[in-house]
């Protein structure tokens, strides 16, 4: 099931990010900023009322991109179409403010991702390099316009 997350879900949330991005972790203060925040949507994906994944965008009025930000499943749960129903939630919401387009990065060694991302119209526009700190990897940075 995926829905709006609250601040009871950030516990669960940042060790979920602190197991899957131990070298570049968001801290928890970013969490709590995003849920609280009316220019971002945050959501979970609930498995038997456990958090297995999250995802955030960014969507500032009068501003034509909305940003995704982040889409994380537990390894246990990945396969399952959850990484697709959270970023399709983000895509939905992203058009409903308003936002002609929607972009993210995703690095370069994530396989899986791009093919998710690529599979819902994402197109790679440009690479920015040494994104990811500190294993200074390289971002694909994707676009998708939000009406097509």
């Amino acid at each position: 099931m995926i829905r709006i997350a609250t601040t009871a879900d950030i516990t669960s949330i940042h060790e979920i990010e602190q197991n899957l991005f131990p070298e570049d972790a968001w801290p928890r203060e970013k969490f709590d900023v995003d849920v609280r925040s009316t220019f971002a949507r945050f959501v979970v994906a609930e498995d038997k009322a456990h958090v297995v994944g999250y995802a955030i965008a960014q969507y500032l009025p009068n501003n034509d991109v909305a940003d995704v930000q982040n889409i994380a499943v537990v390894a246990s749960h990945r396969g399952r179409g959850i990484g697709a129903d959270l970023l399709d939630a983000l895509v939905e919401w992203s058009f409903d403010q308003g936002a002609s387009a929607i972009m993210l990065e995703v690095r370069v060694d994530n396989a899986v991702a791009q093919s998710l991302y690529a599979s819902r119209g994402f197109e790679v526009i440009a690479t920015r390099a040494k994104y990811y700190q500190p294993a200074g990897v390289d971002a694909l940075v994707m676009r998708k316009e939000v009406s097509t």
